[in-house]
C-alpha cells in the first residue's frame, strides 16, 4: 500500500532558479573592482587582511555548525561573504588578531546567535566592524594606519581633514580622483568606480532593489546639500560626502543585505533615505568622521516596523452566511 503523506508548503511556489549561495557569489564577483584597485594598491598587507578576514569568517561560521550540531553551511558563501565584506572595510595595516576578533564576532554574535542566516535582525559584518571601531579606535584611524604609504596622492582620510581642519581642505581632493579610488580607506571602499560597477551589475541582474541603493544616495546628496547651502564655510558639498569614505559601498553591499532591511517599496525607499539621512547627521554632526555603519545599523533596528507598512490588499475576505 502507498503510504505517501501530503506535502503542502507556503506559496508562491515558482522558483526562479536563483540560490543563497548563486547570489552571495554574484555579490563576490561585484566586489572585485574595488577590491582589486585597493588590493594592488595596498600590496601584500591588505590580501593578508582580506584573506584572513575570510577565512576567520568561515572557520566561525563551521566551528558555530559544529557546536549546535546545525547543517554546515559554509558552502552557501553567506560566511565568506560576511569576511570579504569586513576585511574591505579595514585598513591594510590592521593587525591580524583585530582582523579575526571582528570576523569572529561579526558571525558568531551578529548571525550564528540569532540561528543563521535569515535571523539575523542586524547586519553580522557592520555588527563586527562597529564592535571593533568602538574597542579599538586607533587601529581603524586611516590616516595613522596608512601613514607610511605613498602612492602618489593625498593620503589623509578625506573625512578626518574635513572633521578637524574644516571644508578648505576639501580644495586639496580632485573629485575625479576620489572616484578613481586615489584617497585613503577601507581596501575596498575607497574606489567609488568600482563599487558603482558592481552596484550596477547587481542591480541590473535584480540581486539587489534599486530602492535602497538609490534612496540611500538621495539621502545622502539631499541632506548633504541643505548643510552646504545653509553653511558653506562649515560643511562639503553632497558630491564630496557620496564619493568619500564608506557610501557606496554601504548603499550597494551593506544596506541591501536581505535578512535586515525592508522587502516592499515605500519601506526601502524610507529604510535608503534613513540610511542616507543618518549617515550625513553623524559626519557633521556627530563625533565620528564617517557615519555609514551606525546609520545602517541604526535602520536595521526599525525595519521590523517599517516592514509593516504594505500594500492595501486587494478585495476582502467574506464571510459565509
Amino acid at each position: 500500500m502507498n503510504n505517501k503523506k501530503l506535502l503542502v508548503s507556503y506559496p508562491s511556489h515558482l522558483h526562479n532558479g536563483n540560490s543563497v549561495s548563486s547570489k552571495n557569489v554574484n555579490i563576490i564577483l561585484a566586489t572585485l573592482p574595488a577590491l582589486l584597485v585597493g588590493l594592488i594598491a595596498y600590496g601584500i598587507p591588505a590580501i593578508r587582511v582580506v584573506a584572513l578576514s575570510v577565512g576567520c569568517a568561515m572557520l566561525a561560521e563551521l566551528l558555530m555548525n559544529l557546536a549546535t550540531k546545525r547543517e554546515i553551511t559554509i558552502g552557501d558563501g553567506s560566511a565568506a561573504l560576511s569576511g570579504l565584506l569586513f576585511g574591505m572595510l579595514l585598513p591594510a595595516s590592521a593587525p591580524w588578531w583585530l582582523v579575526m576578533v571582528g570576523a569572529f564576532i561579526a558571525i558568531i554574535i551578529g548571525k550564528q546567535i540569532f540561528g543563521g542566516i535569515g535571523g539575523n535582525p542586524l547586519n553580522p559584518t557592520l555588527i563586527g566592524f562597529a564592535i571593533v571601531t568602538i574597542s579599538w579606535k586607533s587601529f581603524l584611524d586611516y590616516d595613522a594606519a596608512l601613514l607610511n604609504y605613498d602612492l602618489g596622492f593625498l593620503m589623509a582620510y578625506p573625512l578626518a581633514a574635513l572633521k578637524n581642519f574644516g571644508v578648505s581642505t576639501t580644495a586639496n581632493y580632485n573629485l575625479t580622483g576620489l572616484l578613481l579610488g586615489k584617497q585613503s580607506g577601507g581596501i575596498g571602499a575607497a574606489c567609488g568606480l568600482g563599487l558603482l560597477i558592481g552596484g550596477a551589475y547587481l542591480i541590473l541582474r535584480g540581486f539587489i532593489r534599486w530602492e535602497i541603493s538609490l534612496s540611500f544616495l538621495g539621502g545622502v546628496f539631499i541632506t548633504a546639500f541643505l548643510f552646504n547651502i545653509s553653511n558653506p564655510e562649515n560643511y562639503a558639498s553632497p558630491i564630496f560626502h557620496l564619493l568619500t569614505g564608506n557610501i557606496l559601498i554601504g548603499a550597494f553591499f551593506l544596506a541591501t543585505d536581505d535578512t535586515p532591511s525592508p522587502v516592499n517599496f515605500l519601506p526601502m525607499l524610507i529604510f535608503g533615505s534613513g540610511c542616507g539621512i543618518m549617515t550625513i547627521l553623524i559626519r557633521n554632526l556627530g563625533s565620528y568622521y564617517d557615519g555609514v555603519v551606525f546609520a545602517i545599523l541604526l535602520m536595521n533596528l526599525i525595519n521590523p516596523l517599517l516592514d509593516k507598512i504594505r500594500p492595501k490588499a486587494f478585495g476582502k475576505v467574506v464571510e459565509n452566511a
